[in-house]
């Protein structure tokens, strides 16, 4: 066998995490009172999904967190990051809470809390209600008055156990991808109806945070946004300028107004006509960090055919790319965690970052996958290098725990420590889980 990498030496009381979200690993689509999800809905259209796939079952976490919280226990996780399910608490949205649906959550803090592991609660990791989609969605402004009073339920039924928050997980990604492109639920592609939902979804945010104050004063607050670095495709100004667009709506539409109080100039257009006496004021609420989900740097050519001539490039030929053609860069990692922290001033979580592969259990029951040992040795050790350079970096969360329903590709990635035999069901460590867990413990000594 190979020798195994080490992570680099990284500060006192480093928070060790993974994440998930309750649509890709909940499953128990119709029990207990849950009412649809616009994921749901858009599953079930032919052509949506890769491989036709739905989350209907995924990962059955509903029925096996017990086992799943013991996997976190044995791996040595200070903290999970998962996500509500805003229509399995509240079927229609608005209006009676699902009793049953609380308890779920009920009985996930409770397992979390008594195997030490701190529970982070995320509100939104992308699964509307299907009932507020058809009263318009992300689009109509009135969805943050309901999100508002989403987030104050959760806070009263859970902040005395619960100390960390997540208002939106990728807001960037749920609303270009959902409005724009349309490749993820609802499957819109209207450049204006994406504007209309990125101004609403901040205004949410901003309700959200207050919501979660009022409830629980010393709560810790933060939002999770994917941060990654826009680079034209070719050295041609057309390209220059669609990917400097692009920039500005990854990675500035939610994080300055949130963070820094307004929109940067580039976008100011866009949303002037949505801009009302006091929005500003409602988004910009004091947060104590900014979770930094990263990947890969974004490749971006320009295309009149696409939303905003905002064209998806690829990586330059010969780059080191994962299964899903993310571009293997650590450096640029670095160099994002940095800045960030340069320019938001807040102390960051990396709360997603991971790798992808179709690794399965071999003859010998046990899953090699040699290349995200490789690759998470290379981002964590990016950690470590904008620790050193000066970046307050305070904990990473690993994307993910168990295997998942990959959104629009389906089953076929497998993102997870723990592979998933999803006929059976069985979780199965693979050889990443083992080695990280041993990393953790031996940083911690």
């Amino acid at each position: 066998m190979a020798k195994r990498p080490h992570i680099p030496k990284l500060p006192k009381g480093f928070i060790w995490g993974a994440s998930t979200a309750a649509a890709q690993i909940e499953g128990a689509a119709a029990e207990d009172g849950r009412g649809p999800s616009i994921w749901d809905a858009f599953a079930a259209t032919p052509g949506r999904i890769k491989d036709g796939s739905t989350g209907a079952v995924a990962c059955d976490h509903y029925h096996r967190y017990k086992e799943d919280v013991a996997l976190m226990k044995r791996l040595g996780l200070d903290a999970y990051r998962f996500s509500v399910s805003w229509s399995r608490v509240l079927p229609d949205g608005t209006g009676a809470a699902n009793e049953k649906g609380l308890g779920f959550y009920d009985r996930l803090i409770d397992e979390l809390l008594g195997k030490k592991i701190e529970p982070w609660l995320c509100l939104y990791h992308w699964d509307l209600p299907l009932a507020l989609d058809r009263r318009g969605g992300w689009p109509n402004r009135d969805c943050a008055a309901w999100f508002a009073d989403y987030a104050a339920l959760m806070v009263r039924r859970f902040g005395d156990r619960v100390a960390r928050w997540v208002t939106f997980n990728e807001p960037g990604v749920f609303t270009i991808a959902g409005y724009a492109s349309g490749l993820h639920a609802p499957g819109v592609s209207d450049f204006s109806a994406m504007i209309a939902a990125q101004h609403t979804v901040n205004l949410a945010h901003g309700a959200a945070v207050e919501a979660i104050r009022a409830g629980a004063p010393k709560a810790v607050v933060g939002v999770v946004c994917n941060q990654q670095p826009a680079r034209p495709q070719t050295a041609s100004e057309e390209d220059k300028a669609a990917a400097g667009l692009f920039d500005l709506i990854w990675n500035r539409t939610f994080a300055d107004p949130m963070i820094l109080g307004d929109y940067p100039d580039g976008l100011k257009p866009f949303f002037a006509a949505l801009l009302r006496d006091g929005d500003l004021e409602h988004i910009n609420r004091p947060l104590d960090f900014l979770g930094l989900n990263h990947y890969s740097p974004t490749y971006i050519k320009h295309d009149p055919a696409a939303p905003g001539g905002i064209g998806l490039g690829k990586p330059p030929e010969g780059a080191p790319v994962t299964m899903m053609g993310w571009e293997i860069a650590p450096k640029a990692f670095a160099q994002t965690l940095i800045q960030e922290h340069a320019r938001y001033k807040l102390p960051i979580v990396v709360t997603e970052n991971g790798m992808a592969d179709r690794a399965e259990v071999g003859p010998d029951g046990t899953v090699a996958d040699d290349d995200r040992i490789d690759y998470l040795a290379k981002y964590i050790g990016a950690v470590a290098s904008a620790v050193e350079s000066g970046a307050r970096i305070d904990g990473y969360f690993v994307w993910s725990l168990i295997d998942n329903f990959e959104w629009a590709e389906g089953f076929e990635p497998r993102f997870g420590l723990v592979h998933v035999d999803y006929a059976t069901q069985k979780r199965t460590p693979k050889d990443s889980y083992y080695w990280l867990g041993d990393e953790i413990a031996r940083l911690r000594k």
